[in-house]
């Protein structure tokens, strides 16, 4: 467990990497639902960069806190308020839902990518005042950003890879899985409170967090 210091130096630099990853992603399907027909997002104004409007008290704050505390700053992961889609208003409901379901991990990528172009910068200029906090909040950003990537893209209903997966099945497979939508946030809960989602996503995480840093040669 962290000291009182490390808790509170830990959520200051993780503060805004956590809120851009959490808020961003959501943002990204409202915007890309509107190219594709859906107003409802826009209509609503959560089609926006406010953090405010997205804010889910349970997922963006008190759940990263306590994994920021519990894991000793290892491991996080949140939500945040879904941003409201009604596939049957796209233009073709079903090729578009693939669309806007992926937008979601597609901005955890490019955040990702964009922390690891921080972390570089701070690494070229270790002498710098900012260089050491600067690495820290860009090491949260990564590790948050792909961590939301690869959980979303868990082929369950409602997460964005059940979405996706609903896309592309063919129409009667597609139904059926569709049909888990209900029961998806209990069975993901179920999954998180025993080893098994961390045996699914660790692996991925590694491989996308090492593909990064190997990119941009860390």
């Amino acid at each position: 467990m962290m000291q009182a210091d490390q808790i509170i130096q830990t959520i200051t630099l993780a503060a805004i990497p956590v809120l851009f990853a959490i808020t961003l992603h959501e943002a990204a399907h409202g915007y890309v639902a509107r190219h594709f027909g859906d107003m409802t997002a826009w209509q609503e104004g959560r089609i926006s960069l406010n953090p405010l409007r997205h804010i889910d008290p349970v997922g963006t704050i008190a759940l990263p806190l306590l994994m920021l505390w519990a894991t000793s700053g290892s491991f996080v992961f949140g939500w945040a308020k879904p941003v409201p889609v009604n596939f049957s208003a796209l233009r073709h409901p079903k090729r578009d839902m693939l669309w806007v379901a992926i937008a979601g991990p597609a901005t955890n990528l490019i955040m990702a990518l964009g922390w690891a172009l921080f972390y570089k910068l701070a690494w070229v200029f270790p002498n710098n005042y900012f260089a050491e906090p600067l690495m820290g909040m860009a090491a949260i950003g990564i590790e948050i950003n792909v961590v939301l990537m690869a959980l979303n893209l868990l082929p369950l209903p409602p997460l964005d890879g059940g979405r996706v997966a609903v896309s592309l099945l063919p129409h009667r497979q597609a139904f059926q899985l569709a049909r888990i939508e209900p029961y998806g946030m209990f069975i993901l809960i179920f999954l998180a409170i025993t080893p098994i989602l961390g045996l699914i996503l660790f692996p991925l995480v590694k491989v996308v967090k090492n593909l990064i840093l190997m990119l941009l040669g860390i």
